[in-house]
């Protein structure tokens, strides 16, 4: 079993970077993290909040309370604080963003000017009180800070989940309290820890549930085409552009996008996804029309991206504009009083039971289920319960069910590497080995089901198709117990 950290270490669901009232908009930006404190199985929320209050003009009286990173104000309906009454107001007068320095206002262009504090400004960063002006309009800014208390999920279940550890209730009652936030949101944790079904939650409890949910693994995806998933393109753009095709923000317009690894994002495309970020807004490649996106962000990563910016791997002001509520999903392994409640809800599933029959696990099997590390985490649990559905032909699963690894029948093998090649050329062959051996494998388990190959590895459906291709494999031949 493998070192692990304190428990009580997992136990910070990390908020925001910085407090609003502790911002100076002239420090240089730096990286620091509100931790949510724990008490008594509780946690509180630190929740970045702002009010525009209408204190003179055709719209006096008026207030507005968000928790949005960007405000829009001006005579259109389609803007958060809308001065429908104020003729001299443009149709998008001016916004409101939070960046890593705090609250910064930018005119739209109107055609009257937007004024702070008395200036004519084109952006200029807002402190509390300040007074701005479109039009015959004045809006007096104050920013709000609000702790909530998160208490934990007593169901124990939520969206597909189960967990009644403290752990699992205690992100259960956040994700449900940030999930109408519309604010963005990094999940980190180990692979096959559950990221993107916390993402498929926060989505579905959203108001955001009728439009789409994009999924997009960004290290699935080569290189050369990264760019063009995320932010489409124009035919002609590129060889093989036969036709033009909206990326994935587009696609998740007025939904939700999920970018699954997004530490593997290639450095130099970082600003052009923070640029969408705070814009709103993409261009395709090849393409000069700017297109409008209503997108809430949700990224997951295994990596720690603080020591990624401090590599130099990752942009601290992306970093910073997606982590306005990070999620730390515990292993497995740190609670381990899930592993039955995960075992029977699968096992319970009425495909399974169709397919089947019902299934127990007898004491001596879930204490080794209990017992064991799960490096894989779920996802390996899951694939477990695979193999034992395919290995008992009765109704009791028993230890002689198990794969040979938890039985601890297996032992550790050298690697089989050829010495004599270059260290490149040997690194390189036994990858391919590995590569060749683990997709044939999952594709005897998945019955050569390429979809459910991609959602049991957790690789993209594309890479799937991409290794199959590359070892010349025939999916459709490979069925359990083939070869």
């Amino acid at each position: 079993m493998s070192n692990q950290p304190k428990d009580h270490q997992q136990d910070e669901i990390l908020t925001s970077p910085g407090e609003v009232g502790s911002l100076d908009p002239f420090e240089e930006p730096y990286i620091t993290t509100t931790h949510t404190l724990v008490v008594e199985n509780r946690t509180t929320l630190k929740v970045r909040k702002c009010r525009l209050s209408v204190t003179s003009g055709p719209e006096q009286g008026k207030e507005f309370i968000s928790d949005k990173e960007r405000l829009r104000v001006g005579a259109h309906s389609s803007n958060d604080l809308v001065l429908g009454e104020d003729r001299a107001a443009s149709r998008h007068h001016f916004e409101i963003q939070y960046t890593e320095r705090g609250y910064l206002l930018i005119d739209l262009n109107s055609t009257n000017g937007t004024f702070l504090d008395g200036r004519r400004v084109e952006r200029a960063y807002l402190s509390s009180g300040s007074q701005v002006r479109a039009g015959q309009t004045m809006v007096t800014f104050a920013p709000i800070d609000e702790e909530v208390t998160v208490e934990p999920d007593r169901d124990g279940e939520l969206e597909g989940m189960v967990g009644q550890s403290v752990k699992m209730r205690q992100i259960f009652g956040l994700i449900r309290k940030i999930a109408p936030m519309d604010v963005s949101v990094i999940v980190q944790g180990e692979t096959g820890t559950g990221k993107e079904l916390v993402a498929r939650a926060v989505h579905t409890l959203s108001g955001r549930k009728r439009g789409p949910f994009v999924v997009l693994d960004c290290g699935a995806i080569p290189p050369n085409l990264i760019e063009s998933e995320l932010f489409g393109h124009e035919k002609g753009a590129f060889t093989g552009a036969v036709a033009s095709r909206p990326g994935a923000f587009e696609r998740a317009n007025g939904g939700t996008i999920f970018l699954d690894e997004l530490g593997e994002l290639r450095l130099d495309l970082q600003p052009k996804l923070l640029r969408v970020l705070e814009n709103r807004e993409v261009r395709r490649v090849g393409g000069n029309e700017v297109i409008e996106v209503d997108v809430r962000v949700i990224a997951a990563t295994n990596r720690d991206l603080v020591k990624e910016i401090q590599a130099g791997n990752f942009r601290e002001d992306l970093f910073f504009r997606l982590s306005v509520i990070n999620i730390q999903l515990p292993p497995l392994r740190q609670r381990r009083e899930d592993v039955p409640l995960i075992i029977r809800k699968a096992l319970a599933d009425p495909d399974i039971v169709q397919r089947h029959g019902k299934k127990r696990v007898l004491p001596a099997a879930m204490a080794i289920l209990q017992g064991y590390s799960w490096p894989g985490n779920i996802r390996e649990l899951v694939n477990v319960v695979s193999h034992v559905l395919t290995f008992s032909d009765g109704e009791d699963i028993d230890v002689s069910h198990l794969p040979a690894r938890l039985q601890g029948q297996q032992k550790e093998q050298p690697l089989p590497f050829n010495e004599h090649l270059s260290f490149k050329d040997a690194k390189e062959q036994l990858l391919e080995n590995f590569e060749r051996e683990y997709i044939t494998q999952v594709l005897k388990r998945c019955d050569g089901n390429i979809s459910r190959a991609a959602r049991e590895s957790g690789l993209h459906r594309k890479s799937v198709e991409r290794l199959v291709k590359k070892y010349s494999l025939d999916a459709r031949a490979i069925k359990q117990g083939a070869g």
